[in-house]
This record gives structure tokens, sequence and C-alpha cells, in this order.
């Protein structure tokens, strides 16, 4: 099924997973019980929050009582922050002609300003929520 916004699988699992540890409220949470409230790859799970620790949003212990927990509150870490983490800067000045710049043989976008309308509401809509929202 296609969409107009693609989220990747490593984005969902990192916006799934921070809202999932921030409801946790301090406790810390393990890869395993994310995993399976999400039905998700534990493997990848894993890899995705190990970014997110080296990114400075989750902190992680290990033993028994260990797991993952946010390292700032809730209300001070954006979807967009979690998105740009794994994704990189959205850029909102984007052509759907992605060959080469300057490739384009119209003098205008035939989709006028609708990709950048779009990709600046999903930007906005990223930016103004942030995990304790949820």
């Amino acid at each position: 099924m296609t969409t107009a916004i693609q989220i990747s699988e490593a984005t969902s699992l990192a916006l799934h997973g921070m809202v999932y540890i921030a409801k946790a409220d301090g406790v810390p949470v393990t890869v395993k019980e994310i995993s399976q409230a999400g039905s998700f790859s534990q493997a990848h799970l894993s890899k995705v929050l190990q970014r997110l620790v080296k990114a400075g949003f989750l902190e992680s212990s290990r033993g028994p009582k260990g797991g993952f927990f946010l390292a700032r509150p809730a209300g001070e870490i954006s979807l967009l922050q979690v998105y740009e983490t794994i994704e990189g800067p959205i850029e909102t000045q984007l052509c759907v002609n992605r060959t080469k710049p300057g490739a384009c043989p119209f003098a205008e976008c035939i989709l006028s300003d609708l990709p950048q309308r779009i990709t600046a509401e999903f930007r906005d809509f990223l930016g103004s929520k942030k995990l304790s929202d949820y």
C-alpha cells in the first residue's frame, strides 16, 4: 500500500519505542517487552534503540532489572527530534523529480507546491508533538 508520506521501519520502531518507553514513567523497559507489545523484530528494535541512546534520548542499564528509559523528560522530546535522529533533517524544498537538480523539463512543478506543503505540515506536526502527549 502506498501513502503520500513514507516512514521507514526503523523510524516507526523509533517513534513507537520512544512513546512506549515514555509511558513506562521511568521504569526500565526491555526490548523484548516493546517488541512483543508491537509485534516488532527484537534485533531491529535493539539496533534502533541503541542509536537513540547514542543520540542522548535514551539510557540503558543491564541486568535482570535493566532496560531502556528516557534520558530527558518526555515533555522535552518531540517526535520530530526522534524522526530526524533516524532519517536526518526533513527537506521541505524538495522536488518529486529526484533524477538530478535542474533535470525537470517544466518551468513550474506539475504538482505546484503540494509536496512542499505536505512535507512542511508533516514536519510541523511532528515538531508539535512531545512524547508526553501520548
